[in-house]
């Protein structure tokens, strides 16, 4: 069994409070889970308005579909959170032993 962690470094320059930035982190927590089933969480402990840290995580039998899973997530964080008013600044994955 596989498992696949995605972190997801975001900026939000629209943010104008934590309420701005809750209603973006939660609608696309939401949207991937619906997307993908796969697991989302926010990661950073220090909260502050224009930034945030999103961890996906996968399971599967097949490196090659995580693989695939992952770049799918990816591509779908970017497109979102475009629409949100957010941007990705980093995001990388690895696999988990």
């Amino acid at each position: 069994m596989a498992v696949a962690r995605l972190t997801i470094d975001l900026r939000l320059p629209m943010a104008r409070s934590l309420k701005d930035r809750r209603q973006v982190v939660r609608s696309l927590k939401d949207k991937l889970r619906q997307g993908f089933n796969v697991s989302v969480a926010e990661l950073d402990e220090d909260v502050t308005w224009q930034s945030a840290v999103i961890g996906v995580v996968a399971i599967s039998r097949s490196r090659d579909y995580l693989e695939g899973q992952m770049r799918e997530v990816e591509s779908a964080v970017v497109r979102i959170v475009s629409g949100l008013g957010a941007e990705v600044s980093e995001s990388w994955w690895e696999y988990v032993d």
